[in-house]
């Protein structure tokens, strides 16, 4: 699925890395690594994993990987609670390349990070004995130079380009001045000004007016082919179209036969359920991701009425879950809309409403929300949320619920991903959202009972 912006786009990158001399694979593909950002997981790679695959990527040999704490310590050499450290990071990174080498037989990997990923990768490949093994680097929207460079400004924060993480990482390797190591193959895809953490200002940092010292070529890098891609957002430098076109060609020397993803005629689906932490030294600050399984949380799953969003039937799938995280795999079609519904202690009901499934998947990552103080006084809750990008009024053609404006959402800029809908009246109802094309139905539910809808779009 992708729109003719998204295939303009294709066009450039393709044509910005057409004179790349990168050496097309043999006929075995090497098994690639995908690592995500700040506190993200693997799901967010799902639509990436379904373009490798179709086009003819096996996927035996795609990997994406959750980190248990993904969120970034607010001082590198200060332990916090459910954060983890760059060094932590590199560890996680290192051993999990070191079992997809075990189990493919394979001696070297493909690593692909988004965000604070391409900082593990930077590091393991610089630091952690990942030259030997890693021929291919590919870093969409990595903050290589900080998301600001202020002075008496958490300067030992790993997003801060003062910090010493990143002046170690980014010095000269060479006479040329080069930031990466030589050996491995280095792609960069960063946004032309969209991207919120590649700001001149620090708007979305909390510091309107304020210059942040790093430039919208944040995450470029001297030594590496850097890509260019036009009004992408943070998230989309890595999990848009146009980001997999021009990945495919760097890595393969050509062009990738389909930007789309090809539907499959059955599909398996399956993934981990993981809850939200609570800083015991701060617990007012909020609750945070982690990618722990939640054991003992209840998951069910409905086909729902593709034009009200009700079910058409009893539960189709029903699990607790277990030790390991994991649910499924589920059995299904990829022209049905599924309800998953998640209840667990100290959590909302949720019901998560998806669009079909074209293709199989095992990261279809499923976490519960929790009703904050500020929304007690809603009849019903309904979140709509893009994990693969964000929402950008100027940019893309969007409606929650009738608003071509959702709450929350400003009129400019790439900075926020959800929007939420209080309603004052808690009858059932459908709730409709679009996104570029991507269209969500789903169901409302009482608040009063602990209940909340959340529509998810998958591009």
């Amino acid at each position: 699925m992708h729109t003719r912006r998204q295939l303009l786009l294709l066009g450039f990158s393709t044509t910005m890395l057409a004179a790349c001399t990168t050496p097309p694979f043999s006929n075995e593909r090497p098994p690639i690594v995908f690592v995500h950002g700040n506190g993200d997981s693997a799901a967010l790679w799902q639509a990436t994993i379904w373009r490798f695959e179709s086009n003819g990527w096996p996927r035996e040999r795609l990997f994406a990987l959750d980190q248990p704490f993904p969120l970034a310590r607010d001082d590198d050499s200060v332990p916090q609670p459910g954060r983890s450290s760059t060094a932590e990071s590199m560890a996680f990174l290192k051993s999990e390349v070191e079992r997809v080498l075990k189990t493919t037989g394979t001696r070297q990997v493909v690593l692909i990070g988004n965000s604070r990923g391409g900082n593990a990768i930077r590091n393991y490949v610089q630091n952690g004995g990942g030259d030997r093994v890693v021929s291919h680097v590919v870093l969409g929207g990595t903050p290589s130079h900080g998301i600001w460079s202020i002075k008496g400004r958490q300067e030992r924060s790993e997003f801060s380009g003062l910090s010493p993480f990143l002046q170690q990482l980014n010095a000269p390797k060479n006479g040329n001045g080069d930031e990466v190591p030589a050996g491995v193959k280095w792609l960069t895809l960063r946004s032309d000004r969209n991207d919120k953490y590649a700001q001149p200002d620090g708007v979305w940092i909390g510091i309107r007016g304020t210059p942040t010292n790093v430039g919208f070529d944040g995450p470029a890098l001297k030594g590496a082919t850097n890509v260019v891609l036009p009004r992408v957002d943070h998230r989309e430098t890595s999990f848009s179209p146009s980001a997999f076109g021009a990945t495919w060609r760097f890595l393969t020397g050509e062009a990738p036969r389909t930007l789309a993803v090809e539907p499959e005629a059955q599909v398996a689906l399956s993934g981990r359920v993981t809850g939200l932490g609570l800083d015991p030294l701060k617990p007012d600050s909020g609750a945070f991701s982690n990618n722990l399984p939640l054991v003992g949380a209840r998951l069910e799953v409905f086909a729902i009425d593709a034009s009200t969003g009700a079910r058409t039937g009893a539960a189709v799938w029903q699990q607790t879950i277990a030790e390991d995280g994991r649910w499924g795999p589920l059995q299904g079609r990829p022209d049905t809309r599924y309800e998953f519904v998640l209840s667990a202690p100290g959590y909302a009901t949720t019901h998560i409403y998806r669009s079909p499934f074209p293709r199989s998947s095992n990261v279809v990552h499923l976490r519960p929300e929790r009703i904050a103080e500020t929304d007690g006084d809603a009849k019903a809750l309904v979140t709509f949320t893009r994990p693969r990008g964000y929402f950008d009024l100027e940019r893309d053609t969007l409606r929650f619920d009738g608003q071509a404006l959702p709450p929350g959402v400003p009129p400019t800029g790439s900075g926020v991903s959800s929007s939420k809908i209080k309603l004052t009246n808690d009858a059932a109802r459908t709730v409709e959202a679009e996104f570029n094309g991507e269209k969500l139905i789903g169901q409302t539910w009482p608040a009063s009972r602990g209940d909340v809808s959340v529509l998810e779009l998958t591009y």
